[in-house]
């Protein structure tokens, strides 16, 4: 097991990378929680994995309910928040009372925000089971639910109280779910680990075999790009909004979509864009671009906003991206490259440029 520490003083916490799904009882005993707790999953999550989660659980004398949550990012809303709230209150949680989030990113939100607000605050655990929950919204405490107009624009920074990942659970995960996952460990190569980027070049056949090698040093590694930038920047203020790269064009699409797409295809979308725009604006050479345009495609990953059911409007595209909370004063900010392991944060783009890109 690698263990991974995100430094935020007295909201620090541990990634237990590699850890065994059997285990997550022990170490929810080792927090000194309240002996009610509540596992929220999905259907399909709850099948193949919910009751070894409650046996581990119920183990070390909690008592555990399930709250199953419809499989779909449409559902990362406020409706089923309440729903999560109703079955907090019947059941008399208390302030101690853990929920543990054992999913992917739409539970692993959902989960965290009602943790964030139920009481106006109780501790939650992570436990995610897909590739993209694991390496991006599972660490950082980003929690929240969508709203019509705009992904994620509803929610607050609040912190797990612990992160378990058993990359055993990787192997019953859809390859197409695997292959979003792979957008965001990609995008951290492009904008802090040229290293990471260049072993995602040569592992390919390796990862894609799920090897625990590679699997293990990618997520590892993600995971730690993502934990430093966090403990920098808990809430955005600075350099966490490079973690933003390829998100812009990417919620957009989301959006547009209906939340019906894929996360990591969106993000993988929006970073080809981006790294285009960021060519066309002289801040990155075009080797950057075609390399990270390449690596996207080799990986399985759309590379152009004709992967889209419907492809939307440069009007639409844009006035969407100002809704996006990356927003500010009407004015879109973009991370763009600089080079394979480093971005930039700007505000300062020609949106003539732009609009001839994103007609392309």
């Amino acid at each position: 097991m690698h263990v991974v520490k995100v430094a935020l003083g007295d909201r620090s916490y541990d990634i237990l990378i590699n850890a065994k799904l059997d285990d997550l009882g022990g170490q929810m005993e080792n927090l000194r929680l309240g002996r009610k707790a509540a596992l929220v999953t999905n259907p399909t999550v709850n099948r193949l994995y919910g009751k070894r989660a409650l046996a581990s659980i119920t183990a070390k004398q909690f008592i555990a309910m399930p709250i199953e949550i419809p499989d779909g990012e449409q559902y990362k809303n406020l409706d089923w928040a309440n729903a999560i709230y109703t079955a907090l209150l019947l059941n008399a949680f208390d302030r101690r009372s853990p929920l543990v989030a054992l999913g992917g990113g739409v539970i692993g939100d959902l989960t965290g925000f009602a943790a964030a607000t139920y009481m106006r605050g109780i501790p939650f655990i992570q436990v995610p089971t897909t590739l993209l929950a694991m390496v991006d919204s599972s660490v950082g405490g980003k929690t929240g639910v969508n709203h019509a107009m705009g992904k994620n624009m509803i929610g607050a920074f609040y912190q797990p109280r612990l992160v378990l990942m058993d990359l055993e659970v990787l192997k019953t995960l859809p390859k197409e779910e695997f292959l979003s996952g792979m957008a965001e460990v990609i995008k951290y190569g492009v904008i802090w680990d040229r290293e990471l980027f260049d072993y995602l070049e040569k592992n390919r056949e390796k990862i894609l075999a799920l090897e625990q090698g590679a699997l293990s040093h990618i997520i590892s590694r993600s995971c730690e790009i993502k934990a430093e930038v966090v403990s920098k920047d808990e809430r955005e203020g600075g350099l966490r909004a490079i973690l933003n790269f390829g998100h812009t064009v990417g919620h957009a699409a989301e959006t547009l979509e209906n939340y019906t797409m894929r996360h990591g295809e969106a993000v993988a979308i929006g970073m080809v864009y981006a790294s285009r725009f960021g060519h066309r604006l002289g801040l990155c050479d075009a080797k950057t671009a075609e390399r990270t345009e390449q690596l996207i495609a080799a990986y399985g990953l759309p590379t152009g906003l004709s992967a889209l059911k419907k492809r939307p409007t440069v009007t639409q595209l844009l006035d969407t991206m100002l809704v996006d909370k990356k927003s500010e004063g009407g004015t879109i900010k973009f991370v763009l490259p600089k080079k394979i392991g480093e971005v930039v944060l700007t505000r300062e783009w020609d949106e003539k440029t732009l609009r001839e890109l994103l007609a392309e």
